[in-house]
């Protein structure tokens, strides 16, 4: 996932001397017009690039991101759909192909550009600027809850208005009457003078001759008519009743299966490899060695060693002649790293502030602890986390003299297709992909090192072939979400008061806000210092939001009972400036009945993250009985601005929070050895539907800008489940997952205070 930096729009020279040059050369034009042959079906007119209608009036919306169950494609529909005035019964959506028009231009729009009011006449050559920068960037990402809150706001809703512009035009100029004089509703157009009447297919041709308007005017929230509803999605019939292809469907003739095992140690090479057992079983094609992560045309923290695979007539021959091969692996100076010695490490790095950078300074922290009634001080850490989504990583390619065809489930077509080509030494254009639904992604499906290695294998034995990792594979060769440690401190005076906050954590990723705090304390010092480890690092839903929210929230209830007051009530009283903020608070409290007394092991936790535009509140109420806890109910609310799908946003906050949960209660990546002891499901465990509390989601409809719904649900829950076991036990959890934890000991306050 490439970064929008500076440095990448210098490239494409349109910033120059701190100014914003915007010229006819940038613009778009008519991109439909240019590539409307290959996109449209028979009987089907590409109107707008991402809009398609056919002779029976339905509508496909051409959506550029990927459905791994969040429900996002059916959202982005409806924002386009609302905009247009479509028959929402004859609306349809399909997932852009990976091309260069359908890379994410909106996300510069949306993150280099937020609330930036540019006059009509530039907004063409800044969206033809962006569209450059994505497609060298080749970026057509699904995460970061950019869907709705980006893509949909700067592309979607344009889309959907301008192409009911050029409908309007076609119209206008085939009647003769002026524009203003024609309306629309359910796909159909309007001139109420001359009583005459036309279906939007009706005119598709015409319109998809005109350059369609990048400002055309937008709909007020009082206007919506599918916004803002409720429908239901449209991936889930198929999905119910087996048609939805993943995949792991894809048949192809000839095809082939392959399974893989990576070093264990990550960088390790292989030394000695004897596969005469494998390669005399029944049924088998190939023993392949393939190469580093470094060696694949992978750049970034990728640190993975060389692999075997094997391919066979079938995955269970495969992966019983893999189980066969004795491999020697070599894992020069890594072999002996632990988890205890990482964070010994991160201890280390932390007393010795070397380089330490800074994320904000904001009054004398100094002088208040100095002068301080009260100082206390906590460290917190979390583990390396895994992904584990339900459908492990697999990947079909078929590799000939004519290029590449893959088929896969991923988070990015546009970066894989680029990435395979690069694997390969082929130009991109000569790599095709057909993404599929996947079972589940979190960051990990937008890394192609699976689909590289299926690449691989298919130009070794010429033959279609489908990659497919074990779950073992997948839980020991991901990318995984950072060990962190953060150290903190706080001053409070002699009424309880914070007066400063200080914290001090390992290694920065994104976003840059993640460690910061809405409330309102006079001095604050937040830093980082870097503390490198072997493991390699990917995106984990919420990314640094899910570390930070669990360090910040546990720290500020610490601070809360240290200065002898209730933990909702002394945040809302640090966020009298915070009116959106306090709202979702006093709401998450009412909800709740934050003031109503629980019996004897019983408790109650809350927390507040802000996170991808969005603020969540959760209280989590707990019962811990002879050391074993139950997470019995979560109320959480969300103020995400508006609530384009309804269910679709709690369905998200929802999952957000048992992912998180999970994590919370069980979720451990250790290292031994160099390597992760973990492996499955048995030693890397996940909330099973007997043990999921009961959710209650409210939504906010504040009006301030949309903002995320994927991510935001997961960063609060593990604070408030820690600050709700605090509740029940006495014991303050400080390091996840909360199963090491003996939570039969009941402190004293004062103990809890000291």
């Amino acid at each position: 996932m490439g970064k929008w930096t500076r440095r990448t729009i210098l490239g494409a020279g349109v910033v120059a001397g701190g100014g914003l040059i915007v010229g006819v050369a940038v613009r778009p034009g008519n991109i439909a017009s240019e590539i409307g042959s290959e996109i449209a079906g028979d009987n089907e007119t590409l109107v707008h690039v991402y809009v398609k209608i056919d002779a029976d009036n339905v509508v496909t919306v051409l959506v550029p991101h990927s459905e791994m169950g969040q429900g996002a494609q059916t959202a982005l529909t409806q924002m386009l759909a609302d905009e247009l005035d479509a028959d929402w019964s004859q609306v349809r959506f399909e997932e852009a192909p990976a091309r260069k028009e359908y890379a994410m231009y909106a996300a510069g729009r949306g993150y280099l550009f937020k609330n930036v009011d540019f006059a009509d006449a530039v907004v063409p050559s800044i969206d033809g600027m962006m569209m450059k920068v994505a497609d060298a960037l080749h970026m057509q990402v699904t995460g970061g809850s950019m869907s709705v809150r980006v893509t949909g706001q700067y592309c979607m809703r344009v889309a959907g208005a301008a192409t009911r512009e050029m409908l309007v035009k076609a119209a206008a100029n085939e009647w003769n009457v002026p524009e203003g004089e024609i309306t629309t509703a359910d796909s159909q157009l309007y001139h109420q003078a001359s009583k005459r009447t036309a279906r939007y297919a009706d005119f598709a041709v015409a319109a998809a001759a005109i350059t369609p308007s990048y400002t055309p005017k937008l709909k007020s929230a009082d206007e919506f008519k599918i916004m803002g509803r409720s429908v239901a999605r449209q991936d889930i019939p198929a999905k119910t009743d087996g048609t939805a292809l993943f995949a792991m469907d894809v048949q192809l003739p000839g095809m082939v299966y392959a399974t893989v095992r990576r070093a264990p140690v990550f960088g390790g090479r292989i030394e000695r490899l004897d596969d005469k057992a494998a390669r005399a079983m029944s049924g088998v094609i190939d023993v392949v060695k393939l190469p580093a992560a470094s060696e694949q045309g992978m750049v970034g923290n990728f640190s993975t060693g060389e692999s075997v695979a094997v391919v066979a007539d079938s995955y269970w021959t495969a992966q019983r002649a893999l189980r066969s091969v004795n491999i020697s692996w070599r894992a020069d100076d890594n072999g002996g790293v632990s988890s205890e010695a990482i964070f010994e490490q991160f201890s280390n790095d932390i007393d010795a502030g070397t380089e330490r950078a800074t994320d904000t300074v904001e009054g004398d922290t100094e002088s208040a602890f100095a002068t301080a009634d009260q100082v206390l001080q906590a460290d917190y850490r979390v583990p390396y986390l895994a992904h584990t989504c339900m459908e492990p990583l697999n990947a079909t390619a078929h590799v000939s003299d004519d290029g590449a065809e893959l088929w896969v489930g991923c988070q990015n077509p546009l970066g894989f297709r680029h990435t395979v080509a690069g694997a390969l030494g082929i130009d991109a254009e000569r790599v095709s992909v057909s993404n599929h639904f996947m079972g589940g992604g979190f960051g990990r499906k937008a890394i192609a090192d699976a689909a590289i290695q299926a690449a691989l294998l298919s130009r070794t034995v010429k033959r279609p072939v489908q990659l497919i990792w074990s779950r073992e594979e997948d839980v020991r060769q991901d990318f995984y979400r950072p060990a962190v440690l953060s150290r903190f401190k706080a001053a409070l005076d002699k009424d309880g008061n914070v007066q400063a906050w200080e914290n001090t954590y390992v290694d920065k990723h994104e976003p840059a806000e993640a460690p910061l705090i809405p409330y309102a304390v006079a001095a604050r010092n937040i830093g980082h210092v870097k503390s490198p480890t072997h493991v390699p690092f990917g995106a984990w839903r919420s990314v640094d939001h899910s570390q930070h929210g669990f360090f910040t929230e546990s720290f500020i209830d610490e601070v809360a009972v240290a200065a002898g007051k209730d933990p909702y009530a002394f945040r809302a009283a640090l966020l009298k400036d915070k009116p959106r903020h306090l709202a979702v608070l006093r709401k998450a409290a009412d909800a709740a009945a934050w003031n109503t007394p629980l019996p004897e092991g019983r408790g109650r936790g809350v927390s507040l993250q802000e996170s991808f535009g969005s603020i969540v509140a959760q209280v989590v109420e707990v019962t811990v009985v002879n050391g074993e806890t139950s997470v019995d109910r979560v109320v959480a609310v969300v103020d995400a601005g508006f609530a384009i799908s309804p269910d679709g946003i709690a369905a998200q906050l929802e999952s957000g929070i048992i992912y998180g949960l999970t994590a919370a209660l069980y979720g451990e990546i250790s290292i031994r050895d160099g390597a992760v002891e973990q492996s499955n499901f048995h030693d890397y465990e996940a909330v099973r539907m007997a043990e999921a509390p009961e959710i209650e989601t409210h939504i906010i409809n504040s009006g301030a800008d949309i903002g995320g719904a994927g991510e935001p649900g997961t960063p609060g829950i593990a604070p408030a489940l820690a600050n709700a076991v605090y509740d029940a036990t006495g014991v303050r959890v400080r390091s996840l997952p909360l199963k090491r934890f003996d939570l039969n000991y009941r402190i004293t306050e004062s103990e809890a205070t000291s």
